[in-house]
Protein backbone atom coordinates (compact mmCIF):
# COMPACT_ATOMS: atom_id res chain seq x y z
CA UNK A 1 0.00 0.00 0.00
CA UNK A 2 0.91 3.26 -0.93
CA UNK A 3 3.04 5.68 2.43
CA UNK A 4 0.83 8.31 1.08
CA UNK A 5 -2.55 6.56 2.43
CA UNK A 6 -3.38 8.03 6.06
CA UNK A 7 -3.41 5.82 8.60
CA UNK A 8 -5.46 5.77 11.52
CA UNK A 9 -3.60 3.55 14.77
CA UNK A 10 -5.23 2.56 17.50
CA UNK A 11 -3.30 1.06 20.83
CA UNK A 12 -4.17 -0.37 23.61
CA UNK A 13 -2.35 0.32 26.59
CA UNK A 14 -1.54 -1.71 29.36
CA UNK A 15 1.24 -1.50 32.21
CA UNK A 16 4.19 -3.49 30.11
CA UNK A 17 2.98 -3.62 27.12
CA UNK A 18 0.70 -2.33 23.73
CA UNK A 19 -1.11 -3.47 21.32
CA UNK A 20 -1.20 -1.76 17.85
CA UNK A 21 -3.28 -1.92 15.19
CA UNK A 22 -3.98 0.55 12.13
CA UNK A 23 -6.82 0.90 9.56
CA UNK A 24 -7.59 3.01 6.69
CA UNK A 25 -10.24 6.10 6.09
CA UNK A 26 -12.06 2.87 4.84
CA UNK A 27 -11.85 0.19 7.28
CA UNK A 28 -8.92 -1.48 6.17
CA UNK A 29 -6.99 -3.12 8.02
CA UNK A 30 -3.40 -1.92 7.18
CA UNK A 31 -1.94 -3.01 10.44
CA UNK A 32 -2.52 -6.12 12.33
CA UNK A 33 -2.75 -6.35 16.07
CA UNK A 34 0.25 -6.67 17.23
CA UNK A 35 1.91 -6.85 21.04
CA UNK A 36 4.86 -4.65 21.84
CA UNK A 37 6.44 -4.38 25.27
CA UNK A 38 6.91 -0.68 26.29
CA UNK A 39 10.50 -1.26 26.79
CA UNK A 40 10.78 -1.72 22.69
CA UNK A 41 7.85 0.58 21.55
CA UNK A 42 10.02 3.46 21.29
CA UNK A 43 12.36 1.38 18.63
CA UNK A 44 9.08 0.03 17.05
CA UNK A 45 7.40 3.83 16.87
CA UNK A 46 10.28 5.05 14.69
CA UNK A 47 10.31 2.12 12.05
CA UNK A 48 7.08 1.41 11.97
CA UNK A 49 5.09 4.92 11.81
CA UNK A 50 4.41 7.45 9.99
CA UNK A 51 4.27 11.61 9.73
CA UNK A 52 0.88 11.30 8.22
CA UNK A 53 -0.52 8.73 10.82
CA UNK A 54 -2.87 9.41 13.16
CA UNK A 55 -2.65 7.93 16.76
CA UNK A 56 -5.40 7.15 19.04
CA UNK A 57 -4.79 5.61 22.87
CA UNK A 58 -7.30 5.97 26.45
CA UNK A 59 -6.27 7.91 29.47
CA UNK A 60 -4.93 5.22 31.13
CA UNK A 61 -1.77 5.23 33.74
CA UNK A 62 0.77 5.02 31.12
CA UNK A 63 -1.35 7.18 28.71
CA UNK A 64 0.75 10.20 28.95
CA UNK A 65 4.35 8.51 28.33
CA UNK A 66 3.07 6.98 25.44
CA UNK A 67 1.44 10.52 24.36
CA UNK A 68 4.66 12.02 24.67
CA UNK A 69 6.55 10.06 22.52
CA UNK A 70 4.09 9.18 19.35
CA UNK A 71 3.44 12.82 19.34
CA UNK A 72 7.04 13.67 17.37
CA UNK A 73 6.63 10.61 15.27
CA UNK A 74 2.52 11.41 14.12
CA UNK A 75 0.75 14.13 12.72
CA UNK A 76 -1.71 13.96 15.67
CA UNK A 77 -2.28 12.07 19.07
CA UNK A 78 -5.50 11.75 20.52
CA UNK A 79 -6.18 10.19 23.80
CA UNK A 80 -9.58 9.60 24.69
CA UNK A 81 -11.85 9.44 27.92
CA UNK A 82 -11.78 5.70 28.84
CA UNK A 83 -15.75 5.89 30.10
CA UNK A 84 -17.15 7.53 27.05
CA UNK A 85 -14.91 5.05 24.71
CA UNK A 86 -16.60 2.52 26.40
CA UNK A 87 -20.15 3.95 25.78
CA UNK A 88 -19.55 4.31 21.98
CA UNK A 89 -17.80 0.84 21.63
CA UNK A 90 -19.72 -1.44 23.97
CA UNK A 91 -19.05 -4.87 23.05
CA UNK A 92 -19.86 -8.38 23.91
CA UNK A 93 -16.35 -10.00 22.86
CA UNK A 94 -13.41 -7.93 23.76
CA UNK A 95 -9.69 -8.51 23.74
CA UNK A 96 -6.73 -6.67 23.36
CA UNK A 97 -6.60 -7.25 19.90
CA UNK A 98 -10.20 -6.09 19.10
CA UNK A 99 -9.84 -3.02 21.36
CA UNK A 100 -6.93 -1.60 19.49
CA UNK A 101 -8.86 -1.84 15.97
CA UNK A 102 -12.01 -0.49 17.61
CA UNK A 103 -9.91 2.51 18.64
CA UNK A 104 -8.46 2.89 15.13
CA UNK A 105 -11.90 2.72 13.81
CA UNK A 106 -13.58 5.19 16.08
CA UNK A 107 -10.83 7.72 15.08
CA UNK A 108 -11.20 7.23 11.68
CA UNK A 109 -14.45 8.40 11.39
CA UNK A 110 -13.66 10.72 14.13
CA UNK A 111 -15.62 9.53 17.20
CA UNK A 112 -12.82 9.70 19.61
CA UNK A 113 -13.97 12.34 22.67
CA UNK A 114 -10.65 13.75 23.21
CA UNK A 115 -9.26 14.75 27.10
CA UNK A 116 -6.78 17.78 27.38
CA UNK A 117 -3.20 16.46 27.69
CA UNK A 118 -1.94 18.48 30.12
CA UNK A 119 1.46 19.74 29.76
CA UNK A 120 4.41 18.54 32.22
CA UNK A 121 3.94 21.49 35.42
CA UNK A 122 0.28 20.18 35.59
CA UNK A 123 1.28 16.52 35.13
CA UNK A 124 3.78 17.07 37.88
CA UNK A 125 1.55 19.24 40.53
CA UNK A 126 -1.23 16.66 39.85
CA UNK A 127 1.14 14.07 41.46
CA UNK A 128 2.41 15.82 43.84
CA UNK A 129 -1.13 16.84 45.30
CA UNK A 130 -1.81 13.04 44.63
CA UNK A 131 1.02 11.49 46.44
CA UNK A 132 0.27 14.05 49.79
CA UNK A 133 -3.07 12.84 49.48
CA UNK A 134 -1.73 9.03 50.13
CA UNK A 135 0.58 10.23 53.05
CA UNK A 136 -2.25 12.19 54.60
CA UNK A 137 -4.71 8.67 53.93
CA UNK A 138 -2.22 6.77 55.71
CA UNK A 139 -1.60 9.32 58.60
CA UNK A 140 -5.74 9.26 58.89
CA UNK A 141 -6.04 5.07 59.00
CA UNK A 142 -2.96 4.98 61.77
CA UNK A 143 -4.82 7.85 63.53
CA UNK A 144 -8.23 5.59 63.02
CA UNK A 145 -6.66 2.49 64.29
CA UNK A 146 -4.86 4.30 67.57
CA UNK A 147 -8.54 5.56 68.30
CA UNK A 148 -9.92 2.30 68.44
CA UNK A 149 -7.67 0.71 70.82
CA UNK A 150 -8.38 3.08 73.70
CA UNK A 151 -12.13 2.77 72.42
CA UNK A 152 -11.97 -1.10 73.04
CA UNK A 153 -10.07 -0.73 76.19
CA UNK A 154 -11.51 2.19 77.50
CA UNK A 155 -8.85 4.22 77.58
CA UNK A 156 -9.89 7.91 78.48
CA UNK A 157 -6.68 10.07 76.20
CA UNK A 158 -5.10 13.20 77.88
CA UNK A 159 -6.27 16.77 77.01
CA UNK A 160 -4.94 18.12 73.97
CA UNK A 161 -3.33 16.69 70.57
CA UNK A 162 -3.70 13.20 71.68
CA UNK A 163 -0.73 12.15 68.87
CA UNK A 164 1.55 14.93 69.98
CA UNK A 165 5.11 13.49 70.75
CA UNK A 166 4.68 14.79 73.90
CA UNK A 167 1.98 11.88 74.58
CA UNK A 168 3.81 9.54 73.32
CA UNK A 169 5.58 8.02 77.13
CA UNK A 170 1.84 7.53 77.68
CA UNK A 171 0.88 5.48 74.88
CA UNK A 172 3.78 3.00 75.33
CA UNK A 173 2.46 2.73 79.56
CA UNK A 174 -0.98 1.65 78.56
CA UNK A 175 -1.68 -1.60 80.04
CA UNK A 176 -2.73 -3.82 76.71
CA UNK A 177 -2.39 -7.26 75.67
CA UNK A 178 1.01 -8.04 73.96
CA UNK A 179 0.14 -8.12 70.53
CA UNK A 180 -2.06 -4.75 70.48
CA UNK A 181 0.70 -2.91 72.69
CA UNK A 182 3.10 -4.02 69.22
CA UNK A 183 0.57 -3.10 67.07
CA UNK A 184 0.25 0.13 69.09
CA UNK A 185 4.00 1.02 68.96
CA UNK A 186 4.47 0.32 65.23
CA UNK A 187 1.42 2.77 64.12
CA UNK A 188 2.67 5.26 66.73
CA UNK A 189 6.39 4.52 64.94
CA UNK A 190 4.64 5.12 61.12
CA UNK A 191 2.63 7.78 62.62
CA UNK A 192 5.57 9.93 63.64
CA UNK A 193 7.51 8.87 60.27
CA UNK A 194 4.59 10.41 58.01
CA UNK A 195 4.99 13.69 59.81
CA UNK A 196 8.09 14.87 58.26
CA UNK A 197 7.44 13.03 54.89
CA UNK A 198 4.16 15.32 54.63
CA UNK A 199 6.11 18.63 55.99
CA UNK A 200 8.54 17.79 53.09
CA UNK A 201 5.88 17.65 50.77
CA UNK A 202 4.25 20.75 52.02
CA UNK A 203 7.44 22.67 51.25
CA UNK A 204 7.86 21.71 48.07
CA UNK A 205 4.18 22.81 47.39
CA UNK A 206 5.09 26.23 49.07
CA UNK A 207 8.19 26.68 46.29
CA UNK A 208 5.62 25.89 43.02
CA UNK A 209 2.95 28.10 44.95
CA UNK A 210 5.61 31.30 43.83
CA UNK A 211 6.97 29.19 40.85
CA UNK A 212 5.96 29.71 37.35
CA UNK A 213 3.16 28.75 36.02
CA UNK A 214 1.26 28.98 39.25
CA UNK A 215 2.49 32.54 40.86
CA UNK A 216 0.58 34.90 38.51
CA UNK A 217 -2.90 32.95 39.41
CA UNK A 218 -2.35 31.98 42.92
CA UNK A 219 -3.52 35.62 44.40
CA UNK A 220 -6.66 35.15 42.27
CA UNK A 221 -7.26 31.72 44.50
CA UNK A 222 -5.95 32.72 47.99
CA UNK A 223 -7.98 36.29 47.72
CA UNK A 224 -11.33 34.04 48.29
CA UNK A 225 -12.90 32.87 51.76
CA UNK A 226 -11.81 29.42 52.06
CA UNK A 227 -9.17 28.84 49.72
CA UNK A 228 -5.41 28.91 50.91
CA UNK A 229 -2.47 27.58 49.69
CA UNK A 230 -3.00 23.72 49.70
CA UNK A 231 -6.62 24.02 48.21
CA UNK A 232 -5.59 26.51 45.76
CA UNK A 233 -2.48 24.48 44.29
CA UNK A 234 -5.01 21.91 44.09
CA UNK A 235 -7.14 23.38 42.40
CA UNK A 236 -4.90 25.27 39.84
CA UNK A 237 -3.48 21.39 39.22
CA UNK A 238 -6.56 20.38 38.98
CA UNK A 239 -7.53 22.81 35.96
CA UNK A 240 -4.84 23.42 34.80
CA UNK A 241 -5.03 26.24 32.22
CA UNK A 242 -8.91 27.94 32.50
CA UNK A 243 -8.90 29.07 29.18
CA UNK A 244 -9.73 25.57 27.97
CA UNK A 245 -12.95 26.44 29.88
CA UNK A 246 -15.09 28.76 27.90
CA UNK A 247 -17.85 28.92 30.27
CA UNK A 248 -18.44 28.79 34.10
CA UNK A 249 -20.87 25.87 33.54
CA UNK A 250 -18.52 24.10 31.56
CA UNK A 251 -15.76 23.97 34.43
CA UNK A 252 -18.68 23.22 37.13
CA UNK A 253 -18.95 20.11 34.63
CA UNK A 254 -15.75 19.13 35.04
CA UNK A 255 -16.06 19.18 38.69
CA UNK A 256 -18.86 16.82 38.45
CA UNK A 257 -20.69 19.57 40.62
CA UNK A 258 -23.50 19.65 37.70
CA UNK A 259 -26.84 18.21 38.72
CA UNK A 260 -27.65 15.23 36.86
CA UNK A 261 -30.59 15.65 34.33
CA UNK A 262 -33.52 13.51 33.37
CA UNK A 263 -35.59 15.19 30.23
CA UNK A 264 -37.30 12.73 27.86
CA UNK A 265 -41.06 13.35 26.57
CA UNK A 266 -42.87 15.10 28.98
CA UNK A 267 -40.77 13.90 32.02
CA UNK A 268 -38.33 16.26 33.08
CA UNK A 269 -36.41 16.08 36.50
CA UNK A 270 -33.48 16.85 37.94
CA UNK A 271 -31.23 15.01 40.92
CA UNK A 272 -28.08 14.94 42.52
CA UNK A 273 -24.49 16.08 41.28
CA UNK A 274 -22.84 14.08 38.84
CA UNK A 275 -19.71 13.23 40.33
CA UNK A 276 -17.90 13.24 37.16
CA UNK A 277 -14.98 14.96 37.00
CA UNK A 278 -11.79 15.64 38.96
CA UNK A 279 -12.85 14.36 42.76
CA UNK A 280 -9.88 16.24 44.22
CA UNK A 281 -11.35 18.95 42.59
CA UNK A 282 -14.88 18.68 43.86
CA UNK A 283 -13.96 17.52 47.59
CA UNK A 284 -11.57 20.36 48.06
CA UNK A 285 -14.26 23.42 46.96
CA UNK A 286 -16.51 21.81 49.29
CA UNK A 287 -13.89 21.73 52.08
CA UNK A 288 -13.83 25.57 51.36
CA UNK A 289 -17.18 26.18 51.59
CA UNK A 290 -17.49 25.09 54.68
CA UNK A 291 -14.85 27.26 55.33
CA UNK A 292 -16.16 29.90 53.77
CA UNK A 293 -19.75 30.12 55.17
CA UNK A 294 -18.08 30.04 58.46
CA UNK A 295 -16.12 33.27 57.94
CA UNK A 296 -17.44 35.10 55.35
CA UNK A 297 -20.00 37.20 56.01
CA UNK A 298 -21.25 37.32 52.12
CA UNK A 299 -21.30 33.30 52.42
CA UNK A 300 -22.90 33.19 55.66
CA UNK A 301 -25.77 34.72 53.96
CA UNK A 302 -25.92 32.55 50.96
CA UNK A 303 -25.35 29.52 52.72
CA UNK A 304 -28.41 31.14 55.34
CA UNK A 305 -30.68 31.55 52.22
CA UNK A 306 -30.02 27.88 50.85
CA UNK A 307 -30.27 25.94 53.92
CA UNK A 308 -33.61 27.84 54.69
CA UNK A 309 -34.96 24.76 51.55
CA UNK A 310 -32.62 22.52 51.80
CA UNK A 311 -30.06 19.98 53.69
CA UNK A 312 -27.20 21.35 55.07
CA UNK A 313 -25.04 19.10 52.72
CA UNK A 314 -26.92 20.14 49.67
CA UNK A 315 -26.72 23.48 50.77
CA UNK A 316 -23.16 23.66 50.79
CA UNK A 317 -22.83 21.37 47.62
CA UNK A 318 -24.13 24.59 46.23
CA UNK A 319 -21.86 26.70 47.81
CA UNK A 320 -19.19 25.03 46.45
CA UNK A 321 -20.86 25.45 42.81
CA UNK A 322 -21.07 28.75 43.18
CA UNK A 323 -17.68 29.26 44.52
CA UNK A 324 -16.08 27.45 41.74
CA UNK A 325 -18.22 30.18 39.16
CA UNK A 326 -16.48 32.72 41.33
CA UNK A 327 -13.38 31.06 40.44
CA UNK A 328 -13.56 30.49 36.62
CA UNK A 329 -14.47 34.36 36.91
CA UNK A 330 -11.62 35.35 38.36
CA UNK A 331 -9.06 33.36 36.75
CA UNK A 332 -10.51 33.61 33.04
CA UNK A 333 -10.60 37.72 33.71
CA UNK A 334 -7.86 38.27 36.17
CA UNK A 335 -9.52 40.54 38.62
CA UNK A 336 -10.23 40.54 41.99
CA UNK A 337 -13.88 39.37 43.62
CA UNK A 338 -16.25 42.04 43.69
CA UNK A 339 -17.02 41.06 47.03
CA UNK A 340 -13.52 41.36 47.92
CA UNK A 341 -12.83 43.03 51.60
CA UNK A 342 -9.16 44.04 51.21
CA UNK A 343 -7.81 44.12 54.77
CA UNK A 344 -9.27 40.61 54.86
CA UNK A 345 -8.02 39.75 51.83
CA UNK A 346 -4.44 41.18 52.81
CA UNK A 347 -4.50 39.26 56.27
CA UNK A 348 -5.01 36.03 53.74
CA UNK A 349 -1.83 37.19 52.01
CA UNK A 350 0.08 37.60 55.09
CA UNK A 351 -1.11 34.11 56.03
CA UNK A 352 0.53 32.85 52.87
CA UNK A 353 3.58 34.73 53.11
CA UNK A 354 4.32 33.23 56.84
CA UNK A 355 3.51 29.84 55.80
CA UNK A 356 6.30 29.90 52.48
CA UNK A 357 8.28 31.45 55.29
CA UNK A 358 8.69 34.50 52.71
CA UNK A 359 11.41 36.21 54.50
CA UNK A 360 13.91 33.20 54.96
CA UNK A 361 13.01 31.52 51.97
CA UNK A 362 12.25 34.42 49.19
CA UNK A 363 14.11 37.19 50.88
CA UNK A 364 10.89 39.07 51.22
CA UNK A 365 9.63 40.98 54.18
CA UNK A 366 5.71 39.49 55.10
CA UNK A 367 4.42 43.02 54.95
CA UNK A 368 5.95 43.58 51.13
CA UNK A 369 4.67 40.23 49.67
CA UNK A 370 1.36 40.99 50.80
CA UNK A 371 1.41 44.21 49.45
CA UNK A 372 2.64 42.98 45.94
CA UNK A 373 -0.27 40.35 46.14
CA UNK A 374 -2.39 43.36 46.78
CA UNK A 375 -1.67 45.30 43.99
CA UNK A 376 -1.62 42.28 41.67
CA UNK A 377 -5.58 42.63 42.29
CA UNK A 378 -5.43 46.03 42.20
CA UNK A 379 -6.96 45.93 46.03
CA UNK A 380 -6.34 48.14 49.01
CA UNK A 381 -4.04 50.83 47.99
CA UNK A 382 -4.96 52.73 50.68
CA UNK A 383 -4.67 50.06 53.07
CA UNK A 384 -1.66 50.78 55.08
CA UNK A 385 -2.24 48.19 58.57
CA UNK A 386 -3.87 44.58 58.58
CA UNK A 387 -3.40 42.97 61.71
CA UNK A 388 -3.03 39.02 62.05
CA UNK A 389 -2.03 38.09 65.46
CA UNK A 390 0.10 41.49 65.40
CA UNK A 391 -0.31 44.69 63.21
CA UNK A 392 1.52 44.58 60.00
CA UNK A 393 2.65 47.76 58.67
CA UNK A 394 2.39 47.73 54.81
CA UNK A 395 4.53 49.27 52.28
CA UNK A 396 2.87 52.06 50.25
CA UNK A 397 1.13 50.72 46.69
CA UNK A 398 2.56 50.91 43.54
CA UNK A 399 -0.97 51.55 42.13
CA UNK A 400 -2.91 54.93 42.37
CA UNK A 401 -5.24 55.79 45.47
CA UNK A 402 -9.00 55.27 44.52
CA UNK A 403 -12.28 55.61 46.66
CA UNK A 404 -13.37 52.17 45.69
CA UNK A 405 -10.17 49.52 46.13
CA UNK A 406 -12.43 46.36 45.07
CA UNK A 407 -11.99 45.27 41.49
CA UNK A 408 -15.44 43.67 40.07
CA UNK A 409 -15.77 40.84 38.33
CA UNK A 410 -17.89 40.73 35.45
Amino acid sequence: MSTSVKRYVGLDVHKHYVVIAAVTAAHEVVLRPQRVNLTTLPAWARKHLRPSDEAVLEATSNAWYVHDLLEPLVSRVVVGVTQQIKLIAAALVKTDRKDALTLARLLAVNMIPPVWVPPQPVRDLRALINHRQRLVQAQTRLKNRLHSVLHRQQVVPPEGEVFALANRPWWLALDLPAGEKLRTRQDLTQLEQLVPLIAEVDAELHRLSLADPWADQMPYLVQLPGIGLLTAMTVLAAIGDITRFPTAKKLVGYAGLGARIHSSGETHYTGGITKQGRRELRTSLIEAAWVAVRYSPFWQAQFARLVARKEPNKAIVAIARMLLVVIWHVLSQQVADRHANPAKVAAYFLQWARQIKAPTQFGIRTATFARQQLDKLGLGQNLMTVKLGCLYKLPPSSLPTTKDNAAHTA
